[in-house]
């Protein structure tokens, strides 16, 4: 095990624990996770109700840190390949956010904070970035690259 896995591992296992007393104060919040591969890493938090975050992943040493704090949040993250990695976070309301990724050492940086916003970002290929803010509301972005 290198120190980044276990340092990896140990955040995420942190990041469970302190959610475990809240977790009863959730209201309807949803997280659905799936992966399949080696080596993937998921973190993350829910604060608010009815939010909802979605997970794939695949691959082998993808990962991804999502927040969301609010409410009606709609999170999907996607990935698959090798060595992606998605940061993501909303705050406020009614917030759309996806990401896909697919190929290797892709990374998105995603945040929304307001109301109403949309953001989509897929890379497909190898070694793509994108990096969006929302602030305010009923903002739309899309980053497609290849």
């Amino acid at each position: 095990m290198t120190i980044k896995t276990f340092l990896t591992s140990a955040a995420i296992a942190l990041s469970l624990v302190s959610a475990i007393p809240s977790a009863s104060m959730a209201d309807g919040n949803r997280v659905v996770l799936d992966q399949f591969g080696i080596g993937n890493a998921v973190g993350g938090s829910q604060t608010g109700f009815h939010n909802r975050l979605t997970v794939d992943q695949g691959g082998f040493g993808n990962t991804a840190i999502a927040t969301q704090d609010g409410a009606f949040n709609r999170m999907v993250i996607g990935q698959r390949g090798v060595g992606n990695g998605v940061v993501a976070g909303q705050v406020g309301a009614c917030n759309i956010l996806g990401v896909a990724q697919i190929g290797t050492g892709n990374a998105a940086n995603v945040g929304q904070v307001g109301n109403c916003n949309a953001v989509g970002v897929i890379q497909v290929g190898n070694g793509n970035a994108a990096t969006t803010r929302q602030i305010g509301s009923g903002n739309v972005a899309v980053i497609v690259q290849d």
